[in-house]
């Protein structure tokens, strides 16, 4: 199979993706390109373990259990009738629990990782681990008291000179690899703990890690690879922001291969969807609802693969008259050729070609001859 594309799962917090679709941009991208290459729908993919999730749970009243509660509240963040094709995975799904604890075993067994005792910072108050740094006041529960404490923990020892990242570990031909990315070594350190103290989570204790869950940023590369095998793909490419891969790469590093598989991160910007800028050049160039949804919810998320630092608001006008311009000028069916030609673009990641008419074009073409097979959230959305 050809590149698969996953979303970089989206943190489940307290918002709808009407609310703010910027959030959708990983996931809109995904199914485009998947679209175009002939792919069926990929699952959103949605992280749940986290501290903010574990607090919202604890304050909540009411009978409902926690993985229910995050179910609940994936579900809430569509509109009606626009829930995924594929349904949602999140990072504590049995195939990604299953998958993380074989994967850690087989890293354990070969030395990649190891359980190791460790000198930690307890909260005085809960007991939440909150690092190896003193004076570290308590994300869980606000306490600024800790306690020092030798933990057993899964840890990483990163070999000396290994670097955190590598040019071959973004699908990205035909664009500049940002060197801050490259250079993120130089402030990770030379171990990482990859278990944490969170109510929810891949659970750890079937190694002897009571009370430990898989760190998150590990978790979220181990759900795009059960994604990948539920699609026997094997070249999945996690669509991310720069931010979210400098945060999460080194967790990561260990669990970016599975067999056969080998996963890179597709770079995207951030989109400026301001619905009040947007609504106001909707009437200026009189864009219908089609136009609007193929700007906002298609042409957007796949320039942004393209304009990697982010899109600036300021370029807006221009980008919707280009793609206004263009869907006009679609064929009504896509040319064969030009079609085999952007689909070898999109699997070596090279997105040069949104901003060629001529490609844009048989593009669009090819979306609306094979609509509703990789449906994006939330349509008509600013």
């Amino acid at each position: 199979m050809s590149v698969l594309y996953v979303n970089g799962p989206v943190q489940n917090g307290d918002f709808t993706l009407a609310e703010r679709p910027g959030k959708a941009a990983g996931i809109r991208a995904a199914a485009a390109l998947n679209a175009l290459l002939g792919v069926r729908p990929v699952p959103h993919l949605w992280n749940t373990v986290t501290l903010s999730g574990d607090q919202r749970h604890r304050a909540a009243a009411g009978p409902i259990g926690r993985q229910q509660r995050e179910e609940q509240a994936i579900a809430a963040k569509y509109a009606p009738g626009e829930q995924p094709r594929a349904g949602v995975l999140t990072d504590t799904a049995p195939p990604v629990a299953a998958l993380a604890l074989e994967t850690v075993g087989r890293l354990l067994a070969d030395g990649t990782l190891a359980l190791a005792p460790v000198e930690v910072r307890l909260c005085a108050g809960c007991g939440h681990m909150t690092g190896v740094v003193a004076h570290q006041a308590c994300r869980a529960c606000g306490s600024e008291q800790t306690r020092p404490a030798k933990r057993r923990l899964l840890v990483f020892d990163r070999p000396e000179g290994q670097p955190v990242l590598e040019r071959d570990d973004f699908l990205a031909a035909g664009a500049r690899t940002p060197s801050h990315l490259l250079n993120i070594a130089q402030n990770t350190p030379a171990r990482l703990v990859l278990s944490r103290t969170r109510d929810h989570g891949v659970s750890l204790a079937p190694l002897g890690l009571d009370g430990l869950v898989l760190d998150p940023r590990a978790g979220l590369h181990v759900a795009v690879l059960a994604a990948a095998a539920a699609h026997g793909a094997q070249r999945p490419a996690m669509t991310v922001t720069e931010n979210a891969a400098a945060n999460v790469a080194a967790y990561g590093l260990p669990f970016r291969r599975h067999g056969a598989v080998r996963l890179r991160y597709a770079l995207h910007g951030r989109i400026p969807y301001d619905t009040a800028l947007l609504q106001r050049l909707y009437e200026v160039h009189r864009a219908a609802p089609p136009v609007r949804d193929l700007f906002a919810a298609w042409f957007l998320p796949l320039a942004s693969l393209r304009e990697r630092a982010g899109i600036d608001a300021v370029r807006l006008p221009g980008l919707l008259k280009f793609c206004r311009r263009v869907h006009l000028a679609r064929p009504s069916t896509p040319a064969g050729d030009v079609l085999a030609d952007l689909r070898r673009l999109v699997e070596a990641g090279d997105m040069r070609w949104v901003m060629d008419a001529r490609a844009l074009a048989h593009a669009i073409a090819a979306r609306q001859t094979t609509r509703g097979s990789a449906p994006e959230p939330q349509r008509g959305a600013p």
